[in-house]
């Protein structure tokens, strides 16, 4: 088992690089089955939650090599099944883009139950709604999902919640489909529009992602070679962002796309820090004093991300007054509240609200991350608080951030990684 052993309170200073979004990634290598043929996908997060979406394509029968640390080439032609391995499949949310993926390429799909953080009920209902109007059968039995159909012809669809994941997943399905196929209420998220600008690479028509309709002409075939860049990921850096604020610190966020990120610099602003757009690919976040507190309501993009929520709440937790945090998105997102408490915040966390009744600062203690996102929110914590914190469950971390601790400790902090 390994820990990280954090000695605060270290204002962070410098600049840090923003990787490749994993929301993207874990996308974009499933509808690499499309085409079956080589691609080149460049600025590929190193992380777990990529490994493993890896480990399932090559199980299938795909080739996919490294060349570098954050660029691989991958090979789908050579796929020789459309069942993934319910073993991995269930180890992670992300899996279910084999589903839409492998439909719209071989019309046949089995993959099993997702599985990723404990944020809460995540149904599948939108994603299995819109495969059925497209023409294919459905069932999900004995911990696994089966898709087949004949063919898959265009239609409309309506999402009845707005899911990034049923987004997604019937753009893959749709692509080669016969006819037209338009979502209404579909999800905005940048990595939606980075897939749907992937798949347009290819010879797909996609028009309207990051709108309120998305409408897809299916085509007879996509290319079966090309190089694409995944679009920087925004939650990394907001984590940096909120880092300083917390920290009383000046960093610098290189890499980054600003327009991203509009809702959470409001927000840091209200908090009377200074953020600055240096040329809408670099950021600079100055904090010098403690936060103002302030009310948050998570929604889907462009509003305010439930997945930097438990970040803004480690700065709300020492902010100047009363903070509320309404949380639409998941349940299970304020199980990180418990672990800030026992570093002295005091925060009372009911269904989906939150009350944060801001301390001066916090104390290292030891703490233990519950989900992706609670991990980061705790190494931000330890950052900010005096004395010593060892934060454990590290794997939560190391699903969605590459080299998290040389990150930080690149911008000052005192922060190891030990192997207990």
């Amino acid at each position: 088992m390994e820990k990280l052993v954090v000695t605060g309170k270290t204002p962070l200073k410098g600049e840090v690089t923003i990787g490749g979004a994993k929301n993207s990634a874990v996308a974009i290598l499933p509808a690499t089955i499309l085409i079956a043929g080589t691609y080149t996908l460049e600025n590929v997060p190193n992380i777990s939650d990529i490994k493993i979406i890896c480990d399932i394509l090559e199980n299938m029968g795909a080739k996919i090599n490294w060349v570098e640390q954050n660029k691989l080439i991958i090979d789908t032609s050579t796929i020789k099944s459309t069942k993934a391995p319910l073993d991995k499949t269930s180890k992670f949310r992300a899996s279910y883009y084999l589903i839409g993926a492998l439909l719209g390429k071989y019309h046949s799909a089995e993959v099993g139950l997702p599985g990723g953080c404990n944020l809460g009920a995540r149904p599948i209902d939108q994603h299995i709604k819109g495969f059925e109007a497209l023409g294919a059968t459905v069932d999900v039995e004995q911990g696994k999902i089966k898709a087949t159909s004949k063919e898959l012809i265009g239609n409309s669809i309506y999402l009845d919640v707005v899911s990034v994941g049923a987004t997604i997943n019937l753009m893959l399905a749709s692509v080669l489909a016969n006819g037209t196929t338009i979502i209404d209420n579909p999800a905005k998220e940048p990595h939606i529009v980075d897939v749907a600008n992937f798949l347009n690479s290819l010879g797909a028509n996609i028009r309207g992602a990051g709108t309120d309709t998305i409408k897809i002409n299916g085509v007879k075939s996509l290319k079966k070679t090309g190089t694409y860049s995944i679009v920087p990921d925004q939650i990394e850096a907001g984590t940096f962002m909120l880092a300083a604020v917390a920290s009383k610190g000046d960093i610098t966020i290189k890499k980054c796309i600003s327009k991203h990120l509009e809702s959470l610099a409001a927000k840091i602003t209200e908090m009377g820090a200074v953020v600055q757009d240096i040329d809408g690919e670099n950021l600079r976040v100055i904090a010098n004093k403690r936060p103002n507190k302030l009310n948050i309501k998570t929604l889907p993009y462009p509003g305010f991300p439930t997945d930097l929520q438990p970040q803004i709440g480690v700065v709300l937790s020492i902010a100047n007054g009363t903070s509320i945090i309404n949380e639409s998105i998941w349940e299970s997102r304020f199980q990180y509240t418990a672990e800030l408490n026992k570093m002295g915040a005091q925060i009372t966390a009911q269904g989906k609200t939150a009350i944060f009744e801001g301390v001066e600062k916090l104390y290292g203690a030891p703490v233990y991350s519950t989900d992706l996102r609670a991990g980061a929110a705790l190494i931000i914590a330890a950052i900010a608080a005096e004395g010593t914190t060892e934060i454990h469950n590290l794997e939560y971390i190391d699903r969605g951030y590459e080299n998290i601790e040389q990150k930080f400790r690149n911008l000052g902090a005192n922060i190891k990684r030990i192997v207990e």
